[in-house]
């Protein structure tokens, strides 16, 4: 039976089956990290991808073709990541869908810029991913360090009224590009308080007890967090931010509350203020019909419904998919341009607006955590 969201292809269904069956399969390939501290994270996104490729195939592939999936594991490490772009290329994928880690993201842009191969990241948020040096043809389905450090900045500021900040910051180019980002924020809503600390970790890090100390010591209004190791250095943190009896509320930069957070640390994430783009079941996503079948789809798949890194992985290929469909080719410029500076309809977001740098342009909802252990919140803005 054909579901709602592969209605939008029955267009280009124009191939009898033995002709489907006959002509050679579209490469897909993925690039996220399925092992280590963001593993669990990684495997969300690919099966997001995997999803949406299956119900494209269900309704009959795409330009009357088979998509098939190439999954490879960037262990969270750049060097791996350039190996594994370099097999996808070996592979002749016409499209990658990548980056979880900023760092790993930037390294693997021009190897698969130079091979012509269309390289659409669907987590990694440093704002460099889309300063078109490495990659002029960029495309980011998540909220950027730009955009996030907007939203967390306003709040620390206008909502904590804070005077006081400190920053526990991931030493690589996703989080130290936050840390700068939400600075410049706060100079631009002429902040009237100051940065009295910043404590730096490595993103496999699971001991912070030396920089919690430190902040409890500096006692901050406000303590804003970034860390990508939801699997294993998050929850840590958060465990070990309420061992240490800070009364500062924990900002996290937005994006990190994923379930994996909250089922390995519970109700220590009681009280832990973030932000978010995605909610399969809040407004607009809870009408939108392209995500209610997802939805549907992803639970009856693996049993829970999707977070949000299932749901970027999905709708990067969705994006990609309606692009080709609507150009009726897989050239990497073609495609792009397509996307670019433009409205793509029929996805799970909805209808997805990018502005012209190839950023999908994010809606927010600033929120607290009420009930950690089962994953609750209110929202607050």
């Amino acid at each position: 039976m054909i579901n709602i969201l592969a209605v939008g292809f029955a267009a280009v269904l124009a191939a009898s089956a033995p002709a489907f069956a006959q002509r050679a399969p579209i490469k897909v390939g993925t690039i996220f990290p399925l092992s280590g501290g963001a593993g669990p994270d990684g495997q969300s996104v690919t099966n997001g991808v995997k999803l949406a490729l299956e119900q494209i195939n269900e309704a009959g592939g795409l330009l009357g073709r088979k998509l098939v999936l190439i999954s490879k594991d960037d262990e969270s490490t750049p060097a791996v990541g350039v190996s594994r772009a370099n097999e996808l290329i070996a592979e002749k994928v016409d499209v990658a869908i990548e980056g979880w880690n900023s760092p790993v993201t930037l390294a693997m842009q021009p190897i698969l810029a130079r091979a012509g191969v269309l390289d659409i990241t669907a987590v990694s948020k440093a704002d460099l991913i889309l300063a078109g040096q490495s990659n002029p043809l960029a495309i980011r389905i998540n909220s950027s360090n730009g955009f996030d450090a907007a939203v967390i900045a306003k709040y620390v500021a206008e909502t904590l009224k804070a005077k006081k900040v400190a920053f526990l910051t991931q030493n690589d180019a996703y989080g130290n590009g936050f840390q700068s980002t939400v600075e410049a924020e706060f100079k631009k809503l002429n902040f009237a308080g100051e940065v009295v600390l910043t404590e730096k970790f490595a993103f496999r890090d699971t001991d912070f007890r030396v920089q919690l100390t430190n902040i409890k010591a500096a006692n901050p209004d406000a303590v804003i967090v970034t860390s990508a190791s939801n699997s294993s250095g998050l929850p840590a943190t958060i465990e070990q931010y309420r061992q240490a009896d800070i009364k500062a509320p924990f900002v996290g930069a937005v994006g990190i509350m994923l379930p994996t957070v909250f089922k390995i640390a519970g109700d220590a994430n009681n009280g832990v203020v973030s932000a978010d783009i995605y909610f399969w079941n809040l407004p607009p996503f809870a009408t939108i019909p392209e995500n209610v079948s997802f939805v549907a789809a992803y639970k009856k798949a693996h049993g829970v419904e999707p977070d949000k890194s299932a749901a970027l992985g999905a709708a990067a290929l969705q994006v990609w998919a309606r692009a080709v469909e609507a150009t009726r080719s897989l050239d990497r410029k073609t495609v792009a341009e397509a996307i670019r500076g433009k409205s793509i309809k029929g996805t799970l977001f909805g209808d997805a607006t990018f502005l012209p740098n190839g950023q999908l342009q994010p809606r927010y909802v600033v929120f607290k955590v009420v009930d950690g252990k089962n994953a609750k919140f209110e929202a607050l803005q």
